[in-house]
C-alpha cells in the first residue's frame, strides 16, 4: 500500500516533470523564434520580398540579424498613441521586374510617410541608392504603401520598427526585387545601423529587397547587409519614440506593434 507520505512525494515529482517540460518547450519556442528572427532581420522578400527572413528584417522584405535573448517579460496592457487610419483600401498589385529608372540620380529627394501616428520625413540617399529611391518612388505613386500596416516592432537586440508589407505578415513584397546597395554607407560603423536610419528588409539574401523596410529608433547591431537609403528627420524620431515607447504585443521584444502604426499616405517628392 501507497502511504501518504509516498503518494505526496510521487505527486512532487510529477509536478516537477511537468514544469520541466514546460521550461524545455519554452526553450525551445524561443531558439526556434530567434533563429527566424536572426535570419529575418537579415529582413525578406523575393516574391514576398526582402527584409523578411528571418523575422526582422525579413519577409519578401524581410527584417534582421538580431541577436536574440530568451524573453521573459510579459506583454502589458499599454494605451494606444496612435489616431484612427484613414478610410481606404490596400492596394494588392504586383510587378513582374523592377520598374525602369525614372528619378534623377543627382537630385534630393525625401519620402513622407503620414501615419496614424505621426508623420516620417525622410532625407532619400538618391546618389548612393538609385534603385532602391527609384522603387519607393515609383510604388509610392502608385499608392501601394497607403493604408498599410507597420507590422512589426522589435525592442530587445536590435530596436526597429518594420513596414512596407501590404498583407501585413512580414511576407508580401511587389512581386519584384532589387539589388542591395551602399552597404559601406559612411554611417555603417562597427556593423551598427545608427537611430535614424531607414534600410531594406531582405530575405537574408543578396538582392532580394521588395517593398519591406525598417525603421531604426535607437542604434542597433547588425550585418551590413541591408541597404540603408535615407535618414528620418529628428520630428520623425519623435514619432518613432513614441511608437517604440508603447512596446509591442507578445512582451517578448519582438511582435505587432502595440501601437496602431498605419501609414495613411507615402509620397516621395523630388526637392
Amino acid at each position: 500500500m501507497v502511504t501518504q507520505e509516498q503518494r505526496k512525494r510521487q505527486l512532487a515529482r510529477e509536478k516537477f516533470l511537468r514544469q520541466q517540460q514546460r521550461r524545455t518547450a519554452a526553450r525551445r519556442k524561443a531558439r526556434m523564434r530567434n533563429s527566424v528572427i536572426a535570419s529575418v532581420l537579415g529582413v525578406i522578400l523575393v516574391g514576398s520580398l526582402a527584409l523578411y527572413t528571418s523575422d526582422v528584417l525579413k519577409g519578401g522584405d524581410d527584417k534582421s540579424d538580431a541577436a536574440a535573448t530568451t524573453p521573459s517579460a510579459t506583454p502589458s496592457a499599454i494605451a494606444d498613441p496612435c489616431e484612427k487610419a484613414a478610410e481606404g483600401k490596400v492596394k494588392t498589385a504586383t510587378w513582374k521586374k523592377e520598374p525602369s529608372m525614372t528619378i534623377d540620380k543627382s537630385a534630393k529627394y525625401t519620402m513622407k510617410l503620414a501615419t496614424t501616428c505621426g508623420d516620417i520625413d525622410i532625407a532619400l540617399k538618391t546618389k548612393a541608392a538609385p534603385h532602391t529611391v527609384n522603387s519607393f518612388s515609383f510604388l509610392a505613386a502608385k499608392g501601394y504603401f497607403d493604408h498599410t500596416k507597420c507590422h512589426r516592432l522589435t525592442t530587445n537586440g536590435i530596436y526597429v520598427l518594420q513596414c512596407g508589407d501590404p498583407t501585413g505578415s512580414g511576407s508580401g513584397g511587389p512581386g519584384y526585387t532589387i539589388p542591395d546597395e551602399n552597404l559601406k554607407d559612411k554611417s555603417l560603423k562597427d556593423n551598427v545601423y545608427p537611430a535614424g536610419t531607414i534600410a531594406m528588409a531582405n530575405t537574408g539574401q543578396a538582392h532580394t529587397g521588395g517593398s519591406q523596410f525598417f525603421l531604426v529608433y535607437q542604434d542597433s547591431q547588425l550585418p551590413p547587409s541591408y541597404t540603408p537609403f535615407g535618414t528620418v528627420s529628428e520630428s520623425g524620431m519623435t514619432v518613432l519614440k513614441k511608437i517604440a515607447a508603447a512596446g509591442e504585443s507578445t512582451g517578448a521584444g519582438d511582435g505587432a506593434p502595440n501601437a496602431t502604426v498605419v501609414i495613411n499616405k507615402a509620397t516621395v517628392t523630388k526637392s
